[in-house]
């Protein structure tokens, strides 16, 4: 009695034990807010709008167009306000203290108070001026380069848009694949437990042995930890598309868009080299960046030029703020270097060379995009290709399996045949949906290295 009662506690527990996880897990899943439809365009939108690297681009933007409007602060004049406050006992500065507050009288040239003079007190009040009227073309072309750095910081602004566009949308077109996994594994779950039924039938019938039942069980096992892979393939698909969405990673997703065939793509290679050398936004950065320091050569030679600079000032004195005194000064200063100990020479030489540089940069870079395009082309092209074959081997797989299907229950052919079978249409399904997905990233790898992606984008 007490064996019993040891057992049926144990199956108790047990049973308890293996509910409470899944009634745990099912409660969990009702707490998980239903996920809306989402297109790709939708989520194109959402990226631009929200992603963090094209908000960075943007403050980068705005940062470059404060920095503009300080170039071009040259061109005024720069007027400045100073209050100050002096005590002082120095003969020469309070005799000349006294001069500005105009309170100097016959007394004060008593050579005893000259040589001693008792404390006195300032106030000034000073607006000065300084006004560049000439400065070897330096603020003016200075004033070019800020605008045209302004130009680059635009351009790379629109070329991280591209960049997040694409990005986003092959995310999105990683989570359409990695759905299509997991049902194609479900569908040859399904079609493996109902092998697995005839397969019992046809045991307990005596028409087939023991092992093959296993092998059965076996592959539903598999096809289980598949359906696990799978799975945990879809979360990781859905955080990247939020990520590059600027969205929380635990967001659900559910895309609208299907993984559908699309129309090939049109032009011939030679077309979308010469687009992508005349579209791609990152080239025409390097080619404002040239200029910027062809400019940066004449700014450097400038320095040999003379530099005239207007200079003034106001100033009130008064040593308790009853009595002012006011006088102006205005003048005129030109500065001429006549040796930098070749400084001037060192710097335009320096701005040579990273012109120099900068043009090597834009040649590899002309090279690179044409072997970005190329190879974006290509792989299209034979993803295109791979399509219909990849779906008339469905349709075979599909013809095979319900042959050797048949054949088995004829007791013609093994249970390896079948399972072989099984697998072959598994696999034929999977190698379809890949090459949907390829050819798809590859159209966006295309439009990303051509320059032509932007948010209408299909």
């Amino acid at each position: 009695m007490k064996s019993i009662r040891s057992k049926l506690c144990f199956w108790f527990i047990a049973a308890v034990s293996f509910y409470f996880p899944i009634f745990s897990s099912t409660a969990a899943d009702q707490n998980i807010p239903p996920s809306e439809s989402l297109t790709m365009a939708e989520a194109i939108h959402i990226a631009v709008n929200q992603n963090p690297h094209v908000k960075a681009a943007n403050f980068q933007v705005k940062a470059v167009e404060s920095n503009t409007i300080q170039a071009r602060s040259g061109f005024f004049p720069q007027i400045d306000f100073s209050e100050t406050f002096n005590r002082t006992t120095n003969p020469m500065w309070a005799f000349g203290t006294k001069l500005n507050q105009g309170t100097i009288t016959q007394e004060d040239f008593d050579p005893a108070r000259l040589n001693d003079p008792d404390a006195v007190n300032n106030f000034a009040t000073v607006f000065s001026l300084s006004w560049s009227l000439y400065d070897g073309g330096r603020t003016k072309i200075g004033w070019d380069q800020a605008k045209q750095n302004l130009e680059v910081a635009s351009l790379m602004l629109q070329r991280t848009r591209q960049q997040v566009i694409a990005q986003t949308a092959a995310a999105y077109v990683g989570l359409l694949l990695a759905q299509k996994n997991i049902a194609v594994v479900n569908q040859a779950l399904e079609t493996a437990r109902a092998h697995l039924k005839m397969i019992e039938s046809r045991y307990r019938n005596g028409f087939v042995v023991k092992s093959d039942v296993l092998r059965a069980m076996v592959r539903i096992a598999d096809l289980k930890q598949q359906h696990l892979q799978a799975e945990s393939r879809v979360k990781v698909a859905a955080a990247m598309l939020n990520a590059s969405m600027g969205s929380p990673g635990d967001k659900p997703l559910n895309p609208a868009t299907p993984l559908a065939v699309e129309q090939e793509i049109d032009g011939e290679m030679e077309d979308w080299i010469h687009t992508a050398l005349s579209k791609r936004l990152d080239l025409e950065k390097l080619r404002h960046q040239e200029e910027m320091a062809r400019k940066e050569i004449d700014k450097s030679r400038a320095g040999h030029f003379p530099d005239l600079r207007l200079v003034g000032n106001y100033e009130i004195d008064s040593e308790d703020f009853s009595d002012t005194a006011d006088n102006y000064t205005i003048g005129a200063v030109v500065k001429v270097n006549l040796f930098s100990g070749y400084h001037i020479t060192g710097k335009t030489e320096a701005a040579k060379s990273f012109l120099n540089r900068l043009q090597e940069i834009r040649r590899a870079m002309e090279l690179g995009i044409q072997v970005q395009t190329r190879e974006a082309f290509l792989t299209a092209r034979s993803s295109w290709e791979r399509i219909p074959v990849a779906h008339t081997a469905v349709d075979q797989a599909k013809e095979g399996l319900r042959i050797v299907k048949n054949r088995y229950k004829n007791g013609l052919i093994t249970m390896v045949t079948l399972l072989d079978a099984e697998e072959a249409r598994q696999q034929a399904h999977t190698n379809y949906f890949k090459a949907l997905h390829d050819y798809k990233v590859a159209r966006i790898a295309l439009a990303l290295a051509s320059g032509t992606i932007d948010t209408d984008f299909q």
